[in-house]
């Protein structure tokens, strides 16, 4: 057995942040905790620098986090030798220039979903990253939790027999208030395709993961917050505007959608972030011909298992996942002592930070983004015709 490297034997690393709203700070503190539930990682990341263009942002981070540099000018990134790699954490619309000029530069990127506003924005990151030699990682993090990982074994190992049909849904509130600022991501030009985007994305990922190739598709979408007001200054998240000049909500609230997977399996995928009620209920259920597997990220470490030969009747029992399962045991010593959602991410970075040690990609990669967005460019084009859409080959 190899000996794990001693703190003095791992290699600094310099990491920066573009962009540092809310999910700039989850990434930062993914970097610092990484090494922690990690320890055999040859790498240890140093946050070198962050850039963002609201002012003072970057130097308000940097005094939080110790990045040693701030700066609202992200390409700074792209030439400062210092940084190896880079987390993009930006606005959709500026996924594909930074992505793109980074690889270009030698740096490897750790992106957020959906990368870009089109499959042709993540195709671009994609083949720039490839080109470039370095590695690429994308923010769904969802896969990560154990409970799906195991999720995902049993599917494979045929414990519910064959998959036949499976629900996904990614219902939030977070739009759901009248006086939510009208920010990027409700314009077309800078936010794309709207939930279809933010929180479809990550289910069709998690379907993907867990069943497979998607082939076709039909949809619907809404738009039911019609209008809401401009913003008077720079936000963060999902930030509430009165008084503001009124503007139209460019893309989608809601989207339904009914998949047909390679495998011969049905889907129903739903996301909306303006259901009122519901807060971050994201889950799925998945049934084959001898038993069913449920999750639900509000329970984030448990599972509905329900399998045997009874058939009609059979029972449902509740599963806490353990230090047997996925990255569990970096965490947690114990079955059902929680995980949380920051957690995933740490997970996401070693993943990131093993591929560069390795030159091997670990975990979810630019083509599974560009998968994806091609399943989520057929439902928005099955939802302007109403009719059933193949999935482009990526």
């Amino acid at each position: 057995m190899t000996a794990e490297p001693t703190e003095g034997a791992r290699r600094p690393f310099g990491v920066a942040v573009a962009g540092f709203g809310w999910m700039g700070r989850v990434h930062a503190q993914a970097y610092a905790r990484v090494r922690h539930h990690f320890p055999g990682l040859p790498l240890a990341p140093e946050l070198v620098a962050v850039a963002d263009e609201a002012p003072g942002r970057a130097e308000d981070a940097a005094a939080q986090f110790g990045f040693a540099t701030a700066t609202t000018d992200w390409r700074e990134l792209a030439a400062d030798p210092r940084v190896e790699a880079v987390s993009v954490t930006a606005p959709n619309f500026l996924h594909r220039e930074i992505g793109v000029t980074l690889a270009h530069a030698g740096k490897h990127i750790w992106i957020e979903k959906p990368v870009g506003l089109s499959t042709d924005d993540a195709r671009a990151v994609a083949e720039a990253v490839e080109a470039a030699g370095v590695q690429g990682t994308v923010g769904f993090n969802y896969r990560n939790a154990p409970a799906v990982v195991a999720a995902r074994e049993m599917i494979a190992a045929g414990e519910l027999g064959a998959v036949t049909h499976a629900r996904f849904r990614l219902f939030s509130d977070y739009a759901a208030h009248p006086e939510g600022a009208l920010t990027w991501r409700y314009e077309r030009e800078r936010g794309g395709s709207g939930v279809l985007g933010d929180l479809a994305s990550h289910g069709v990922d998690l379907a993907r993961h867990l069943l497979g190739e998607i082939e076709a598709v039909v949809a619907d979408s809404a738009i039911f917050v019609a209008e809401r007001a401009r913003p008077a200054g720079a936000t963060a998240g999902h930030a509430r505007a009165t008084g503001g000049e009124l503007g139209a909500v460019e893309n989608e609230d809601y989207v339904g959608a009914l998949l047909r997977f390679a495998s011969g399996a049905r889907g129903v995928l739903e996301a909306s972030r303006i259901a009122v009620g519901e807060q971050n209920n994201y889950g799925f259920e998945v049934h084959g011909t001898r038993g069913a597997v449920f999750w639900d990220f509000r329970r984030m470490n448990e599972l509905g298992v329900s399998t045997g030969d009874a058939y009609q009747d059979q029972a449902v029992s509740a599963i806490y996942v353990g230090p047997a399962h996925g990255d569990f045991a970096a965490f947690q010593p114990g079955a059902a002592i929680a995980m949380g959602y920051d957690d995933l991410k740490v997970i996401e970075a070693h993943n990131f930070l093993r591929s560069i040690a390795d030159g091997t990609p670990h975990g979810t990669t630019l083509r599974d983004a560009v998968r994806s967005g091609a399943a989520l460019d057929a439902m928005a084009r099955s939802a302007e015709t109403g009719a059933w859409v193949e999935v482009a080959a990526p």
